[in-house]
């Protein structure tokens, strides 16, 4: 379970990471003016959205898995099910 964690969490983040790096290009270009745009600002904004998001939802499901949370929400739902089934 931990590998598959890690896994999702790595593509997030290399997904955040290079939408940083395109934002970064696409602010850098030059207006003709004498100033510098700021088109990627709001890509970058979304890609550290992203990536504390990510880091939330790792935290999250790792409590969930050690304090048996999950677990207990299967058989929650699964009780329900069966019990409208009856």
């Amino acid at each position: 379970m931990n590998h598959v964690i890690l896994i999702a969490f790595t593509f997030v983040q290399s997904r955040g990471v290079a939408a940083l790096a395109k934002a970064e290009a696409s602010a850098t270009s030059h207006t003709g003016d004498g100033r510098f745009g700021d088109r990627g600002q709001t890509t970058a904004e979304y890609a550290l959205v992203l990536l504390g998001a990510a880091g939330v939802a790792m935290l999250l499901l790792g409590w969930a898995t050690k304090s048996g949370a999950i677990g207990k929400l299967f058989d929650v739902v699964l009780n329900g099910i069966v019990g409208r089934v009856k």
